[in-house]
């Protein structure tokens, strides 16, 4: 049976960043323009005396950690889907932005009034509330799952389990096109990139098959 240009296409995998879906809590990030990992571990040399080179190295502890960069769309990442559904406990007499009106510039320093908010011994639980993140490093532990899928019907897909978002910066300037929001994070372990399948090119709409 002769071999087709597609089979030989198909013979070797690559995807682009155009291939690529990030997806979070079930939901797909449309602003997440990148995402980066590393894994580092910490692996020293053992000396003794009288011998120049390592007798051998000691294996210590793992640490994973990355960057997410999202554009800056209509509102920030945080206030969209998936994250606008995230909440964590808050305490009450915590200072956070609250305008009275986001269409009235003098507003900008309107904040939540903690004056006379003091620790209630009676009631523990009263003390605290729960709500919507108002800083990305407040947000629970997430999954993020990538799935990557091109043109010629092969699919793969990566995860990072237990994402905690660190810190976040960005800026402006005149000379920008876009916006970014750049934020850091560490998580617990990743699963590597593996093979889900393909797709049966010679049938539109045909399911996946084994890769």
């Amino acid at each position: 049976m002769a071999t087709t240009a597609l089979e030989l296409s198909r013979t070797y995998t690559s995807f682009s960043g155009v291939d690529i879906r990030a997806v979070i809590d079930g939901e797909t990030v449309g602003q997440l323009q990148a995402i980066s990992y590393a894994v580092q571990r910490e692996k020293a040399p053992i000396y003794v005396m009288g011998r120049v080179d390592p007798l051998s190295f000691s294996r210590g502890k793992r640490g994973i950690a990355g960057t997410l960069i999202s554009l800056l769309l209509d509102q920030h990442i945080l206030f969209g889907t998936p994250f606008s559904n995230m909440n964590f406990l808050a305490d009450k007499d915590e200072i956070f932005s609250s305008p009275a009106d986001l269409n009235d510039a003098s507003s900008t320093a309107d904040l939540t009034d903690p004056a006379g908010v003091t620790f209630d011994a009676a009631d523990i639980g009263d003390n605290f509330t729960v709500r919507g993140a108002f800083y990305v490093d407040q947000l629970p532990p997430f999954d993020v799952t990538i799935v990557a899928a091109n043109e010629y019907g092969k699919a793969a897909t990566m995860r990072i389990y237990g994402v905690e978002i660190l810190n976040e910066g960005s800026g402006f300037s005149i000379d920008d096109i876009v916006i970014e929001n750049q934020m850091t994070y560490v998580c617990r372990t990743i699963l590597p990139w593996q093979q889900l399948g393909q797709w049966d090119m010679s049938t539109a709409g045909s399911s996946m098959g084994a890769p």
